[in-house]
């Protein structure tokens, strides 16, 4: 008697010998066999859809009997709809694109008894490698997938607006057949007039500039049913990854939007003002081309005159000092189709940020404002008169140039005399001792184009707080020393001192200043006296010997109703 184990054992052996030389089993129903499955399967094969694949078509000992590899196309047919055989319309219901599947179809669900032809014999199982590469429905229309959306989105895309935009083109599988990133540069076209396939015209629009999504869309709303010829198949589903960077309408205008108001603005530009100003330019996607503040200048300039484009003489207009806006200037109002070459491409639209620093016209005078009047005033200023004063100054943005303060002493000129710019003297005239004003001079009352170096800017408005300490009245027009008294009638004697018949210099010197010592005469203030006395002593040396004699002396006595050598 066999012990139980090892009955067990023969038993089992027998079993497996009876196993491997048993016929093989009918096939009964397709077998499939998954042998790549992708990561997201966002669609899966339905019946009624349409399908493009490749397939490897072999018999159960690996022998190939067709390929759609060998043909160099996908086939494409529609699925559930006996199109195919009936394994195979079972076999790809549920199929993902980019899946791959090993398929095993019984003779009945294939060719059946017939077979077909000299190709496939008579109740031939078939194996078949395929792989989906693409799917649709007829009822398919464009699907838009936005993954980024703008922080701010103002306007989006309708119908004849002109954008630009980047993308990548590639087919339902992932295969790349364009995109606007290898040609460095954006595509740029009207939206919802015919020029582009049907299914971008729709994807594109609603859009935000920044927004990015993918724009899906089935052949009859892309290439159809030819393709392109080159890169895209027929009937192939179409995939883009969309950016927009650009938007407008050939109808818009500027868009002014405020971001600070000052709080006071007595005067707003207008046609014809030079202005200063600070900006910094961007396209409408953020990306910057230029600022100002990169170069520490202002952009200076007319307005209303054509000197910029015409979007910025336009936003420029209205403005207050200290004001800040946003520009946005559409192409047509800006660098046009052509843009200006690898800064600002073609119909961009740009955006300004602006500060305004400060404006004048050139009709303007010096803009006076009296701050603080003293009760009595017997005597203003006026041409000729010395003039002691403090002042600050500044820049119409608040930024300081300068201040008599921070060195303790005031600052003294002579009125009319050309000692300061030409506002200052405006400003200064007509002026009582104890007066405060505030002065508003324009460059061309100040200093001009040019400016000073490191200190004022070329163009720029000048404001002073000025405040008069004390003056001293100066000699009529015309005149640079005054007798307070009779002049006596034996001066030329008296001034000859070693009696030579000849006055020379140093007589003349000590003779003028003892006269202005004891006040019987007055000199010119505010100028070096031993210069106006040699000024004076050139006059009457007629022969300009370095002597005066008597027959060269005389007064201006017939000349003005003061004496003066």
């Amino acid at each position: 008697m066999i012990p139980c184990v090892q009955a067990m054992l023969y038993l089992s052996v027998l079993v497996a010998f009876a196993a491997c030389n048993a016929p093989p089993v009918p096939l009964d129903d397709i077998l499939i066999e998954k042998t790549f499955v992708p990561e997201q399967c966002v669609r899966a094969v339905k019946v009624g859809d349409y399908v493009r694949y490749h397939y490897n078509g072999m018999f159960p000992d690996g022998k190939k009997f067709d390929s759609s590899y060998d043909r160099g196309s996908t086939y494409n047919v529609f699925v559930g709809k006996k199109q195919l055989i009936a394994g195979m319309d079972k076999a790809l219901v549920g199929m993902c694109v980019n899946e791959r599947s090993l398929i095993k179809i019984p003779p009945h669900l294939a060719y059946g008894k017939q077979g077909y032809g000299d190709i496939i014999p008579p109740d031939s199982i078939l194996h078949f490698d395929v792989l989906l590469l693409d799917v649709w429905n007829p009822e398919d229309g464009v699907q838009s997938n936005t993954y980024h959306t703008p922080s701010t989105c103002s306007r989006k895309v309708e119908v004849s607006d002109y954008v630009r935009y980047h993308y990548n083109g590639t087919l339902l599988d992932g295969t790349l057949f364009d995109s606007s990133h290898t040609r460095l540069r954006t595509y740029d076209t009207y939206v919802g007039i015919g020029w582009l396939i049907a299914g971008m015209d729709q994807g594109l629009l609603g859009m935000c500039v920044g927004e990015k999504r993918i724009i899906t869309m089935p052949p009859s709303l892309g290439y159809g049913e030819n393709g392109d010829g080159s890169d895209i198949p027929g009937q192939a589903s179409l995939v883009f990854d969309v950016v927009l960077l650009d938007l407008h309408n050939p109808r818009d205008g500027i868009t002014v939007t405020n971001q600070f108001m000052p709080e006071s603005c007595t005067r707003k530009t207008v046609a014809g003002d030079f202005v200063r100003y600070h900006y910094n330019g961007s396209l409408l996607d953020g990306t910057f081309f230029d600022s100002s503040y990169s170069r520490n200048r202002t952009y200076d300039t007319y307005v209303g005159r054509g000197y910029v484009i015409a979007g910025m003489d336009e936003g420029l207009i209205g403005v207050c000092v200290g004001e800040k806006r946003t520009v946005t200037i559409p192409p047509h109002l800006g660098y046009g189709e052509e843009g200006t070459g690898s800064k600002i491409p073609g119909s961009a639209v740009l955006v300004f940020d602006i500060h305004i620093i400060d404006f004048h016209n050139p009709s303007d005078k010096t803009e006076i404002t009296v701050t603080h009047k003293p009760e009595e005033c017997d005597k203003p200023t006026k041409k000729g008169d010395f003039v002691k004063y403090h002042y600050n100054a500044s820049l119409m943005d608040g930024t300081s140039i300068d201040s008599t303060y921070n060195y303790a002493k005031t600052y003294n000129i002579v009125l009319g005399a050309n000692q300061v710019v030409p506002g200052m003297e405006d400003g200064l005239m007509d002026m009582c001792v104890g007066e405060k004003r505030h002065l508003v001079i324009p460059p061309h009352l100040g200093y001009g184009e040019r400016g000073v170096t490191d200190e004022v800017p070329g163009s720029a408005v000048l404001v002073f707080d000025i405040e008069l300490v004390e003056m001293e009245e100066g000699l009529p027009e015309g005149y640079m020393f005054i007798w307070n008294d009779e002049v006596s009638p034996d001066l030329f004697t008296e001034m000859d001192t070693d009696q030579n018949k000849q006055v020379e210099p140093s007589e003349f010197t000590d003779y003028i200043m003892r006269q202005v010592n004891e006040g019987k005469g007055r000199l010119a203030p505010g100028f070096d006296p031993y210069r106006i006395i040699d000024n004076m002593f050139s006059n009457q040396d007629r022969d300009g010997d370095g002597k005066i004699t008597e027959a060269e002396f005389k007064l201006k006595a017939d000349e003005a109703p003061h004496d003066e050598l």
